[in-house]
């Protein structure tokens, strides 16, 4: 968006107040997003040549207000709204960009770009375009589509949550849970898809890690004492923590037991554990303060030695109850592998080979493989590890896991 870092930061702060500002105020959510996006650009123009403004939010309000009065003024049927919603407008929107009085829109904003009528891959584009700040190029090139689709999808999403009639408001009491479950969910799929991506030759998309991050900061900043949202965050802080040490220096994937622990962020380990100790300490229990309290102890291990399983496998057991998936299972049984034995971790694997949720995927294979190799059975995990990668659409974990097949080849 612009070359300046600190405009960028600014920029990505800014823009779900200064849009949830003009959805409160004008009540359309797909011109506002444009109207904002357009002041956002004409601002990492104008402030890196002119410097930052005095009030940066009321300045993009400013320019933001005024480019959706001029949509409006454009289009005679909407003549009368448009009078009606100007009448309505504050004077310091529209006169000099001083501060807008308003309260912060952006946990509203995410309640609106997560509605339950979309589809998850909707969910993400517009919670990155909207609240992220992102352009619909940055988000088409972070998930490898092209831009014209992914500016279809971003307005497919505009159309369904104007048809469905939302209001510009938090959700009731009686739905926010449930609606807050799906915030937490298309932030942990950001989080995700930049930390392994799915396909393509990188591993890593930091952008996307970073934007879920922030994001994440944002929703605990907003609502502090919920305890699955401070379970995310310290989840993706403990998580990201090691993405130093995840690529060799010629750019091979490396385990976890295998990577050099000094690369690992020491200050993002040390606020991800500080923040699901005091979260466990206070709050119900939930799925990702388990899966946050899991990658505090891998983080807080010395060497994977000296790993706590016993604590994991606890650990394992309690989130299978909170939050079951064929994923959780795959991991526990690595968990229990360490302990029990390899053969006790393939026995839990057993019932995924019928899951369809399994089923073309390479996860189970990658991990029967590991298994496999545990139990000293190389011809079969060779096999597996073949099987995976062929299975793989992440071109760094497809030459990890033939890798693997090699090795254990070349061993016979």
């Amino acid at each position: 968006m612009t070359a300046d870092p600190r405009i960028e930061d600014l920029l990505r702060q800014l823009a779900p107040q200064v849009l949830g500002t003009i959805v409160r105020r004008f009540r359309q959510f797909d011109l506002a997003e444009d109207a904002v996006q357009e002041a956002l650009l004409t601002a990492a123009v104008q402030w890196e040549a002119q410097g930052i403004p005095e009030s940066p939010r009321g300045w993009l309000v400013t320019v933001a207000a005024r480019r959706m009065s001029d949509q409006l003024r454009s289009e005679s049927s909407r003549r009368r709204r448009e009078d009606a919603v100007a009448a309505r407008l504050p004077s310091e929107v529209l006169g000099d960009g001083a501060a807008d009085p308003d309260e912060d829109d952006t946990l509203t904003l995410l309640f609106l770009c997560c509605h339950p009528a979309l589809s998850p891959a909707s969910q993400i584009a517009l919670t990155l375009r909207a609240v992220g700040g992102l352009t619909t190029a940055q988000i088409a090139r972070a998930f490898l589509a092209p831009e014209a689709t992914m500016a279809q999808r971003i307005s497919r999403a505009k159309a369904t949550i104007k048809a469905a009639g939302t209001r510009f408001s938090l959700p009731p009491d009686d739905e926010r849970a449930e609606r807050l479950s799906v915030v937490l969910h298309v932030l942990y799929l950001i989080f995700n898809e930049g930390y392994t991506a799915s396909s393509g030759p990188d591993l890593q998309r930091s952008d996307l890690t970073v934007e879920a991050i922030r994001l994440a900061r944002d929703l605990h900043r907003l609502l502090p004492a919920e305890g699955e949202v401070a379970g995310l965050l310290a989840l993706m802080l403990l998580t990201d923590a090691r993405r130093p040490a995840r690529i060799s220096s010629n750019g091979d994937l490396v385990s976890l037991a295998e990577q050099d622990r000094r690369q690992w962020n020491a200050a993002a380990i040390t606020e991800g554990v500080g923040l699901i100790t005091d979260t466990l300490s206070r709050a119900p229990l939930g799925a990702y303060q388990l899966q946050a309290a899991i990658a505090a102890v891998h983080d807080e291990a010395a060497s994977a030695e000296e790993t706590d399983w016993r604590e994991i496998v606890v650990l394992y057991q309690l989130l299978e109850r909170f939050g079951p998936s064929p994923v959780v299972t795959l991991n526990h049984a690595v968990a229990i592998a360490m302990i029990d034995g390899p053969r006790a971790g393939l026995a839990m694997l057993a019932p995924l080979a019928d899951d369809e949720r399994m089923a073309g995927g390479h996860r189970l294979e990658a991990v029967r493989a590991h298994l496999l190799e545990m139990d000293g059975d190389r011809s079969a995990a060779r096999d597996a590890y073949r099987t995976a990668a062929r299975r793989s659409t992440s071109l760094p974990e497809q030459r990890y896991l033939e890798m693997r097949a090699a090795r254990l080849a070349d061993h016979r």
